[in-house]
C-alpha cells in the first residue's frame, strides 16, 4: 500500500466512474458503533453506501474507496450548482455514535489523523476551503451530520476549511427572509427546504444555537461570508 497515512486498506465494491473532477470533500459521521458495523455496512453490495476513508476513534485511517472513483457517501445532496456531489467530492466517514447513539465530542486522535489527510486531500485536488463540507451542508433536508459539536475552528487553523467569521461588517443587511434565502443560495446551500437550511448554515456557522430562525446574527455571518468571497478571501 505504501502511504503513511492510510494504515489499512477494506476495499468496498461500492463506487463507480466519476463524471466530475474532485472539487470538494465531505465530512460525514458513521452513526453505528463498533466501527467495524459501519465499515462492513459500506463494503456490502447491498447497502449501496460506502466512502473513501473511514477514520476510527482511535485515529485510524481505512480507505475503502480509492479517490479517483466515485464512492456512494452524499446520496441525494447539492452544493454550489452540484448535483451529483458524489462525482465531484471524497467522502470520509468519522467513527461516531452520532445524535441517535449518544451524540458528543470528536476524539483528539481522530481529528489529528483527519488533518493531515484532509491538507493531501486539498492539495492534491486543489479543493478551495469553502468545499470542505459537512453532510449537512449538501443535504440539509435529510442529514445533520457531523453535527454542532464538530471542530470546524481545528481545521481551519490550518486553513483546511472556512472560519467562522470573527469581524461582521454589518449587523442585519437582509430586507426580509426571501433576500436572506436567495443570498443563502447564492453561497452555495439547496434552499428548497428552507427552515432545514438555516438549520444547517446554523449547525456550521452558529453551532450554539440551531432554531432554523433567521435572526440577525445568522444574517450578518451569512452577509460576511458573502464579501470575504467577493474580495477573493474565502477560497
Amino acid at each position: 500500500m505504501g502511504d503513511e497515512l492510510v494504515h489499512r486498506e477494506q476495499l468496498s465494491p461500492n463506487f463507480n466512474v466519476r463524471k466530475l473532477p474532485v472539487s470538494m470533500v465531505v465530512l460525514h459521521y458513521t452513526e453505528m458503533k463498533p466501527v467495524e458495523t459501519a465499515i462492513a455496512r459500506m463494503c456490502d453490495p447491498d447497502a449501496e453506501v460506502s466512502a473513501h476513508y473511514c477514520i476510527t476513534e482511535e485515529g485510524e485511517v481505512v480507505r475503502l474507496v480509492a479517490e479517483d472513483k466515485r464512492a456512494w457517501h452524499a446520496g441525494a445532496s447539492y452544493w454550489r450548482g452540484h448535483r451529483d456531489v458524489n462525482s465531484a467530492s471524497i467522502g470520509i466517514e468519522l467513527d461516531h455514535p452520532g445524535h441517535a447513539l449518544g451524540y458528543r465530542g470528536f476524539a483528539d486522535a481522530q481529528i489529528e489523523a483527519l488533518v493531515p489527510l484532509l491538507h493531501r486531500i486539498v492539495k492534491a485536488h486543489d479543493v478551495p476551503r469553502s468545499n470542505v463540507v459537512a453532510h449537512s451542508d449538501v443535504a440539509p433536508g435529510r442529514k445533520i451530520d457531523p453535527g454542532e459539536l464538530f471542530p470546524w475552528d481545528r481545521l481551519a487553523e490550518y486553513g483546511l476549511c472556512l472560519p467562522r467569521p470573527k469581524k461582521l461588517e454589518q449587523g442585519d443587511p437582509f430586507d426580509n427572509d426571501a433576500s436572506f434565502y436567495l443570498a443563502l443560495e447564492r453561497f452555495g446551500y439547496d434552499i428548497t427546504e428552507g427552515f432545514k437550511a438555516v438549520e444547517a448554515f446554523q449547525r456550521r456557522w452558529r453551532p450554539e444555537r440551531i432554531d432554523g430562525q433567521i435572526d440577525g446574527e445568522v444574517r450578518a455571518i451569512l452577509f460576511q461570508l458573502l464579501l470575504d468571497r467577493d474580495r477573493g478571501l474565502a477560497r
